[in-house]
């Protein structure tokens, strides 16, 4: 049975999005640190850039096999896990300063991703049918807006307060966190039958660590080693689909995976997880470029954190809107407009970068397209999937816009690094280089907006009433 089915909608929202946010926020927040930390910990920028990697790999893996297991065992029950890994981590991150410690702490932050899929889902479930789009815009729209309130806030505790603080912040909030899901959220009755695909997990994951590790490791680690995990990576694919197509209760449904509107949205999530990251990569790095450069604005860490807080505003308040085009014009249409909306951003940006304002201006039309798009991306999935199958395949849609921004990271770090300009010594990325981004990121919207256009238009909308057990 539903547990406290009097709860307000409105009020199981707001819970499931502040998760959502936090979650997002711990996800984000070292990264004003990355500049500090090889002399904090006394450690090559090599190995402390292992606090972005395992956070990418952990929530790679986690995502999909606790969305499944949300579909089996309880969505609310592994909101609370993934809940209480993110607490871990903090408390681990807070406590130490340590890198082996910080490593541990931020792979226990980066399994709680999996808070967003499983929220969405529990709206799915418990949610009016009238509110479900509405509702599932908003949580999927916090992993953006998390992003783009994360990093300013950062920022200004780094500038002004132990770097250890916004770590013990997190903690307490985590903590807030769980309290309000334990009063406020049901847990859902509808769940899906059979064993956990065991076998399926270990292969996925094996998958996702080779993949992401040759991605992320591309510029560092020795071409032998890449070419090595790329190679286990393609070999894993075949084996894995084989197995997954021949058991019982797969970890991922292969056969609905496959279905053009499963298939375009997650291919299409993917896109718009590059475009994305590169807006906050580049927008972050760009404002901190000295003057000497020709182009470089020469402004403090805080000032480049702040550039991107107008984003994080406009995503908050456009995924109302996007629920609303959702409703009237269906999803499809809502996510091709969001991602033009992000590719018309990334030709602003390729002409404002000599001003805050104009790389402002740039930045915040391209949140504001993700908020959109980010809004409309669960609810394509939520028409095409089964019930007792939202939280897995909204996990892997998550999972997929991960790996979007793991490429994008590689593919900005290489550019910046290999394109760039010298004075007396001093090297820079040239203005080029961050063109060169801008243009490689409106291309990947470009093409997302054309793989919406390819999703089968439904005639009629789905009925989200379930039944429940």
């Amino acid at each position: 049975m539903t547990v406290r089915p009097a709860v307000h909608p409105r009020l199981i929202l707001a819970a499931l999005a502040f998760c959502g946010v936090l979650v997002s926020v711990s996800q984000t927040i070292v990264v004003p640190l990355l500049p500090v930390l090889p002399g904090i910990t006394h450690s090559p920028p090599s190995d402390v850039s292992w606090l972005i990697t395992v956070t990418l790999l952990t929530g790679a893996v986690f995502t999909p096999l606790l969305g499944r297991a949300g579909d089996m065992y309880g969505k609310r029950r592994v909101l609370l896990i993934a809940l209480s890994s993110m607490v871990i981590g903090s408390l681990l991150c807070a406590s130490s300063s340590d890198l082996t410690v910080l490593i541990v702490g931020r792979a226990f932050q980066g399994a709680a991703v999996a808070v967003v899929p499983l929220g969405i889902s529990i709206l799915r479930d418990e949610l009016p049918p009238a509110r479900v789009i509405p509702a599932i815009a908003m949580m999927s729209a916090t992993l953006g807006v998390g992003a783009a309130f994360g990093i300013p806030a950062a920022t200004l505790v780094v500038e002004y307060a132990n770097w250890h603080t916004m770590f013990w912040i997190n903690l307490g909030l985590g903590l807030l966190d769980i309290v309000i899901v334990l009063l406020i959220v049901p847990e859902s009755a509808v769940r899906s039958r059979g064993r956990f695909d065991v076998l399926g997990a270990v292969g996925l994951s094996a998958f996702l660590v080779c993949l992401l590790l040759a991605v992320s490791k591309s510029g560092s680690w020795s071409t032998t080693s890449i070419v090595g995990l790329s190679a286990i990576a393609i070999l894993m694919v075949p084996l894995w689909g084989w197995y997954e197509l021949r058991t019982k209760s797969p970890l991922v449904d292969l056969r609905v995976s496959a279905r053009p509107a499963v298939l375009y949205t997650n291919l299409g999530a993917l896109l718009i997880g590059f475009a994305f990251y590169a807006n906050s990569l580049s927008t972050a790095q760009l404002v901190q470029e000295p003057t000497w450069t020709g182009y470089g604005l020469g402004e403090s860490i805080v000032v480049s954190g702040l550039c991107l807080l107008p984003g994080g505003v406009a995503m908050v308040l456009l995924s109302p809107v996007s629920a609303r085009i959702s409703n009237a014009r269906g999803p499809r249409f809502t996510l091709a407009i969001a991602s033009v909306l992000m590719a018309a951003g990334y030709v602003v940006r390729l002409f404002t970068s000599s001003n805050v304002a104009g790389i402002v201006i740039g930045a915040t039309v391209v949140s504001a397209g993700t908020a959109v798009a980010y809004s409309a991306l669960p609810a394509l999935i939520m028409h095409a999937v089964p019930v007792t199958e939202t939280a897995a395949a909204n996990g892997l849609n998550t999972l997929m816009r991960t790996i979007g921004s793991a490429i994008c990271s590689t593919v900005v770090a290489t550019v910046l690094a290999n394109i760039t300009i010298t004075d007396g010594g001093r090297v820079a990325p040239a203005l080029a280089a961050y063109r060169i981004v801008f243009v490689v990121a409106g291309i990947a919207a470009v093409v997302a907006a054309g793989l919406a256009l390819l999703i089968p238009v439904r005639r009629t909308e789905p009925a989200y009433e379930v039944v429940r057990t």
